[in-house]
């Protein structure tokens, strides 16, 4: 089925985007389906709940609907109740007032750089010559038509990179899908709809993975690895010609999961402050395989017992045994090398990744290339492609929320999981690199003038990360670090 308007376009991805009064998702859990709004005729009780059936446990059962939501729970008349209505309180425009009232941890939370997303934003932008850093996503400048690189970068950051933040609820895949604000994390969503009103106290990986997927951290850690774009890449293949779903976007191979996860340790074990820390930290390899003598565990569910460090993990409780590094070459090698240096199994290597912003409608060329990872651009090019009219290339600012001109599209020279790339960072350290500003960015306005054409930032594309794909170090790690010794010599 296609959509046969621009205006059609819009209201259905808009209708699917709020949550609030009944929209917000993550993960598989026992709770009770979200219940269908009652017929406006069938009420005549005052209430919100006599139209929404929702039940809440512990103290969110206790409060009025009104408490987070506004309106007027005391008329039965839809239309005077919902004035002055709050849809998503858990916004980040709302957060503060509405989920801070009760939860101070809510005003350290909007200055993490998980929120602001700071770190990524200022990385990009000074690749592309910003000479000052934005405090966070909600600062990047906004520009109808774009007269500098910088300009241009800062509309593909609003547009098109920026899908996994809490401003936005998420393209339209079923694993990806969600809340905004608090509710990204702490309500539930299957298949792309909200499973229930109940607050998760404690967000599974689920939660993680509606956004940390699309190869990157996260994706990884379960061993998944995009396929390329291209239709010919995108097995396994069904006689009927079909593709199996996909819930990411794009389908994936599945690859061998981190230990870590194979162990049935969850992200949380790692990161387990994600509300107070202003930056991104975690639980240090070495402060559990290395821990010092005579120091406490890292973390609470971390504990010593006969000598062993045990993890008790924060999905289901198991126990888990952390295994001390007592080979030498931890020792020898500490401060020298990361430890994904050797025990990363492989990595996201994604060369030359193409972003291409076109304000015309000439979609015929992107025939093969209409899976992009965005439910915007591949409605849109289906329509414009096979549909009978031509959709208008729009897409949203994922912060605003408003629609401007100009369709982003994506896609690789090369795309391959391969062995870590070595390189030292700017301390000498050795860390695994990957191309992740390997990027070139172009622009086609309306008539087809080029504006931009394949602009490429400062310095090379590789920057040092951590894999999420650890396993035992293996035969070769000798080798790996001679060869990375070698070609990093200053």
């Amino acid at each position: 089925m296609y959509i046969r308007s621009p205006l059609k376009l819009i209201l259905l991805i808009s209708l699917l985007a709020l949550p609030g009064c009944g929209q917000d998702q993550p993960e598989k859990t026992a709770v009770q389906q979200v219940p269908e709004t009652m017929p406006p005729s069938a009420i005549t009780v005052p209430g919100c709940r006599s139209c929404h059936p929702f039940s809440l446990k512990g103290r969110h059962g206790e409060l009025n609907c009104t408490v987070c939501h506004d309106g007027d729970d005391q008329t039965a008349d839809a239309s005077i109740a919902h004035l002055g209505l709050t849809a998503r309180p858990a916004h980040p425009d709302n957060m503060a007032q509405k989920c801070g009232n009760c939860h101070s941890q809510t005003s350290t939370a909007l200055m993490t750089s998980h929120f602001t997303i700071s770190n990524e934003v200022n990385l990009v932008r000074r690749h592309f010559g910003a000479t000052e850093n934005l405090a966070g996503l909600q600062d990047i400048p906004t520009s109808e038509t774009p007269s500098s690189p910088l300009e241009l970068v800062d509309d593909l950051l609003r547009r098109r990179c920026l899908r996994c933040h809490l401003y936005y609820e998420g393209d339209e895949y079923s694993a990806v899908r969600r809340g905004t604000g608090c509710a990204a994390c702490h309500l539930a969503y299957e298949d792309g709809k909200l499973l229930s009103h109940q607050f998760l106290a404690a967000p599974a990986d689920q939660q993680c993975l509606s956004c940390h997927y699309a190869n990157r951290v996260g994706s990884d850690y379960y061993g998944r690895f995009d396929h390329d774009f291209k239709q010919e890449y995108r097995t396994p293949y069904s006689p009927d010609g079909s593709y199996p779903p996909r819930p990411y976007g794009v389908e994936q191979h599945q690859l061998a999961p981190d230990i870590h996860q194979q162990a049935g340790m969850i992200c949380r074990d790692c990161h387990p402050k994600m509300h107070t820390n202003r930056t991104m930290t975690s639980i240090s390899c070495a402060a559990c395989h290395l821990p010092e003598a005579g120091q406490p565990p890292p973390a609470d569910h971390l504990s010593f017992r006969a000598g062993e460090l045990i993890l008790t993990s924060r999905g289901d409780g198991r126990q888990i045994r952390v295994p001390a590094a007592i080979h030498p070459v931890h020792t020898q090698e500490e401060g020298q090398a990361a430890c994904a240096v050797c025990h990363a199994r492989w990595t996201f290597n994604d060369l030359n990744t193409h972003l291409l912003r076109i304000d015309n409608t000439d979609y015929d060329e992107w025939d093969d290339l209409i899976v992009q990872d965005s439910s915007e651009a591949e409605i849109i090019l289906s329509n414009g492609i096979y549909g009978d009219e031509e959709l208008e290339p729009v897409m949203q600012d994922k912060i605003s929320g408003q629609w401007r001109q100009g369709l982003w599209l994506k896609g690789f020279k090369t795309r391959r999981w391969d062995a870590p790339i070595i390189g030292a960072d700017d301390q000498g350290r050795l860390q695994v690199m990957r191309p992740v500003l390997d990027l070139y960015i172009s622009w086609l306005d309306a008539e087809g003038e080029t504006g931009f054409d394949s602009l490429k930032g400062r310095g090379e594309g590789l920057r040092p990360y951590t894999p999420h794909t650890i396993g035992k170090a293996g035969a070769f790690y000798k080798q790996r670090l001679i060869v990375a010794q070698e070609d990093n010599k200053p």
